[in-house]
């Protein structure tokens, strides 16, 4: 069974910074798709950023560039998000999610894309 487990959410006043953690298990962490995504009170859950092992690729919505960072450890079955600077607007629930099938290994920031969801952890950035 795939199970993805976020963590490291909290609060913090802008400008600060977290690291989000996702412990995956239940499938060989050796080529898969990560991607983190949050979700704010009335919003629709918006992709944040990618990583695909198998291309090497990450991706990064153009508002969290240059202040996030994605990348993983696979000794520990974990993928991290450094979040830098952050502003009120990152404030929301973020989720990682995975995809595994061998035809799909490729960095996609469309939700329904993505067959496994961890149970999310919240961000609070204050002003």
């Amino acid at each position: 069974e795939v199970q993805l487990v976020e963590s490291g959410g909290g609060s913090v006043q802008a400008g600060g910074s977290l690291r989000l953690s996702c412990v995956a298990s239940g499938f060989g962490f050796t080529d898969y798709v990560i991607g983190w995504f949050r979700q704010a009170p009335g919003e629709e859950r918006e992709a944040v950023s990618c990583l695909s092992t198998t291309y090497g690729s990450t991706y990064y919505v153009d508002s969290v560039k240059g202040r996030f960072t994605i990348s993983s450890d696979n000794a520990k079955n974990t993928v991290y998000l450094q979040m830098n600077s952050l502003k009120p607007e990152d404030t929301a629930v973020y989720y990682c999610a995975a995809r595994i099938h061998p035809d799909a290994l490729y960095c996609t920031s469309g939700a329904v894309a993505y067959d496994f969801w961890g149970q999310g952890t919240q961000v609070t950035v204050s002003s």
